[in-house]
């Protein structure tokens, strides 16, 4: 039985995220939302199709954000070259991380890049340039190629677009003989090596590439938010962006995009749910619980190991094919 073409669901998923505006959803939740699903799926493809599990991913996150808004503010540089050169730097701090760590295997190179991202960190802390603890406030938005940016509608369109052609990269980069290779290291490393694959070089592009993109996804959030902090750059958001990948669903295409959205809905909603709950409850411990976001994350992070080992559209995909399982027999 011939595997189904997921490219025209892709396309009606990203129709309708082009709709939700227009429907009423506020634009700068569903930017936020695709700007973090860009750092998953960034992340997904190291960890999902590479099996490198990276604990610093937001030094690249915060790398771009900052490199982004210092170049938009200060050097009075067009949107896309800001954004660009914010990625480039980002992709940079990889390959840079990646000489460093790509060695190591296991717990030893989520450590390595776990020391290496707290370095920078501090880096940014000091530095005159990121604002230190205030962060990098007032970042201008421009405009592209006439389109003022100021206006949240039309920079949603130029985020969606940006998210849409990362995206397609990363389709094709996971259904290519170069992204067949990483998934073989991912399987079996030593067979890979066996067959003559310098293991080493394939895992150092995707790392600087999953870097690149997370990059563009910091960039791209300075530009949307107007500000770049330490926020981004802590190591607290690389730990974000694995449960994003876990709850989605690792491994997966629409997987993190799924567990940013759920995620970050929670960090921007839980506050209004609870007083919901207080309301029909009558218990008043519940308006606490915009105060307790990562209580919540927490339970679960802890119900999707145990019960979701696949994540939601994991589980959801596995489902789907159990049923149909006895219509195709």
């Amino acid at each position: 039985m011939t595997a189904r073409n997921p490219l025209p669901g892709y396309a009606a998923l990203f129709i309708a995220i082009a709709a939700l505006p227009l429907l009423g959803v506020y634009p700068i939740f569903v930017m936020k939302v695709l700007c973090y699903a860009l750092f998953a799926c960034a992340f997904n493809l190291l960890i999902g199709y590479t099996g490198l599990l990276s604990f610093g991913h937001a030094a690249f996150l915060g790398t771009a954000a900052y490199v982004a808004g210092h170049a938009l503010k200060v050097w009075g540089l067009p949107a896309p070259l800001g954004v660009l050169l914010g990625a480039a730097c980002a992709g940079a701090m990889g390959l840079l991380f990646g000489l460093l760590a790509i060695k190591r295997a296991g717990i030893y190179f989520s450590m390595i890049t776990l020391a290496l991202s707290q370095m920078l960190f501090f880096v940014f802390l000091q530095a005159s340039f990121t604002g230190g603890e205030d962060g990098l406030q007032s970042v201008p938005r421009g405009s592209l190629l006439g389109l003022d940016l100021t206006q949240d509608l039309t920079l949603f369109y130029v985020v969606l677009g940006i998210f849409i052609a990362a995206f397609w990269l990363i389709y094709r980069t996971v259904h290519s003989p170069f992204g067949q290779v990483l998934t073989s290291i991912r399987e079996n490393e030593p067979r890979a090596i066996s067959l003559g694959y310098d293991v080493d070089r394939f895992k150092l592009v995707a790392f600087v590439l999953s870097a690149t993109l997370a990059g563009l996804a910091g960039a791209t959030k300075t530009l949307v938010l107007g500000f770049a902090t330490l926020t981004d750059a802590i190591w607290t958001t690389s730990g974000l962006v694995i449960l994003m990948t876990l709850v989605g669903g690792m491994g997966t295409m629409i997987g993190p995009m799924v567990g940013a959205l759920i995620i970050i809905a929670l960090e921007n909603k839980i506050g209004d749910l609870g007083q919901a709950l207080a309301n029909l409850t009558g218990i008043a411990w519940f308006n606490g619980l915009g105060e307790s976001v990562s209580l919540v994350t927490g339970l679960i992070f802890i119900v999707c190991v145990l019960a979701f080992r696949r994540g939601v559209v994991g589980e959801a995909w596995a489902l789907w094919e159990k049923l149909r399982a006895p219509r195709a027999s």
